[in-house]
């Protein structure tokens, strides 16, 4: 069970003029794993704390409590309203207008159509998966993994309520590393760090393929250990959604954040390539992109009814028809631009990591719209490519520019038909170079919504959910190579 949550705050002594929210969080994370065909003991935590905001004196302040209790909020409320006091002197937010929560009693949670069966059936089902996954002695390292987190968020501000959201998430996994003769080859059902995240019920496993994909896992292992290495030089690429979701996030989710864009990542993470003037005329990808940030997806692993600044969270066009529209920036970032001279159409991002973070710029759920082309239509119209699967690594310059990118799987494809799988298949590019180059997008019933839990950002840092869904998607004249000589 989740730990509990106040219903209704403590009335907490303010100065006049400023104004406090808090942000209450609980969450517990359950982990059921078989790792080389032995049950793992149960991982299972609980966490609850509550992040305060004040507005106060020309400043913004944040405070964060374990101590949900009113004495604990009230020294939490303090210590923000202090900072606030100390920023507003310094003069750090001088002439930006501070935005504050606008959503009210909004109420919003995770869309599960079929409960997750229980605890028993289903570690009966990943030692079954996990059994599937050894078909051959080469298999040295094998598991299958089930997570949960359950999470409930409220939000007050001034003692009204703001939201109350209840979040399940799904993040189901196998994997299967194969070695002989001095060579390894590990494929995954969804990548090595977790693509196949949703939120929902039992409809999350059944859809990821985890329920007898632990054979198909085991034997493209083999494949892989046994292929040849993947070509190199400038070829097609045809990538499918699991590795468009690591495209999408690095080379469009980032370089889009504002608060990037203003320079706030410059000592952690980096900058960006883009500038506040690009948008509205930048040429970002070819006409057949279209990029939405969309927080509204039923079962996306980023969806939710308001940002942690209490922003009601709406879809909005970040990229139409290869043209870059507006950045990801929530409230304060974008009245920071506009205090810059920069009038930006923000959207309803900002998100925190937990109640001990304040919210910064977060992708959320970043999506490819679909086209109207079929993948056996993009594997005709290639005359020498490679089909890639599945991340496997990434490096991307700290402007989020220029990349080089790694899969688990690779086909080659040749005069219109699928080849041999290859191994270690790789391309690299540059972020607007490579999306200008989009040649075809697929369908709508192509389109698969994938995350990860593993967003890094931040100082201090934050790891966050993201999301991404996308059809598979082809790209012309990208230099692809393999990892060995």
């Amino acid at each position: 069970m989740l730990p509990d949550l106040p219903d209704r705050l403590p009335a907490l002594r303010c100065p006049p003029g400023a104004s406090l929210s808090v942000r209450l969080v609980a969450e517990r994370h359950h982990q059921l794993q078989v790792l080389r065909g032995v049950v793992q003991p149960d991982a299972v935590s609980l966490d609850a704390g509550a992040m305060v905001t004040a507005w106060h004196a020309g400043g913004v302040g944040y405070a964060a409590s374990a101590d949900l209790s009113a004495a604990g909020l009230q020294a939490a409320a303090d210590r923000a309203l202090a900072w606030a006091a100390t920023v507003g002197r310094l003069g750090l937010f001088a002439g930006i207008a501070l935005p504050r929560p606008s959503a009210r009693a909004v109420a919003w949670r995770s869309l599960v159509e079929r409960p997750l069966p229980a605890r028993a059936d289903l570690l009966a089902e990943l030692v079954a998966e996990s059994a599937a996954l050894r078909r051959d002695a080469r298999i040295v390292h094998w598991a299958a993994t089930l997570r949960r987190v359950e999470c409930r968020q409220r939000l007050f501000l001034d003692g009204e309520p703001v939201a109350d959201q209840r979040f399940a998430f799904v993040e189901p996994n196998l994997e299967a590393t194969a070695a002989q003769d001095g060579r390894s080859q590990t494929r995954t059902l969804g990548g090595q760090y977790n693509g196949f995240c949703m939120q929902g019920g039992d409809e999350v496993i059944a859809l990821s393929g985890l329920r007898g994909g632990g054979e198909r896992i085991g034997e493209e292992a083999l494949q892989l250990l046994m292929a040849p290495n993947c070509p190199s030089g400038p070829m097609s690429l045809l990538l499918e959604p699991d590795q468009m979701l690591l495209q999408i996030h690095e080379s469009i989710g980032h370089p889009l954040e504002l608060d990037r864009i203003l320079g706030d990542e410059r000592n952690f993470a980096g900058t960006s390539f883009v500038t506040p003037d690009m948008f509205g005329h930048y040429r970002y990808g070819s006409p057949l992109l279209d990029v939405s940030f969309d927080p509204g997806v039923p079962g996306q692993y980023a969806s939710y009814g308001v940002d942690d600044e209490g922003e009601p969270a709406r879809p909005v066009r970040l990229i139409e028809r290869g043209v870059l529209m507006r950045p990801l920036g929530g409230a304060l970032s974008v009245a920071r631009a506009a205090a810059l001279g920069h009038r930006l159409q923000g959207t309803a991002n900002a998100r925190a990591s937990g109640w001990h973070r304040p919210p910064i710029d977060r992708m959320g759920n970043i999506n490819v719209e679909p086209g109207s082309s079929s993948l056996p239509e993009m594997i005709r119209a290639t005359e020498r490519g490679v089909l890639m699967r599945t991340n496997v690594s990434w490096s991307i310059d700290d402007s989020r520019n220029k990349f080089q990118f790694g899969c688990e799987w690779g086909r080659l494809i040749v005069d219109g038909q699928l080849g041999p799988v290859v191994r270690n298949p790789n391309y690299r590019g540059v972020s607007a170079t490579f999306w200008r180059s989009l040649a075809a997008v697929g369908s709508a019933d192509e389109v698969r919504h994938l995350g990860t839990p593993y967003c890094g950002k931040g100082e201090p840092g934050q790891v966050a959910r993201v999301g991404h869904a996308a059809p598979p998607c082809l790209f012309h004249a990208v230099d692809v190579f393999g990892a060995e000589a």
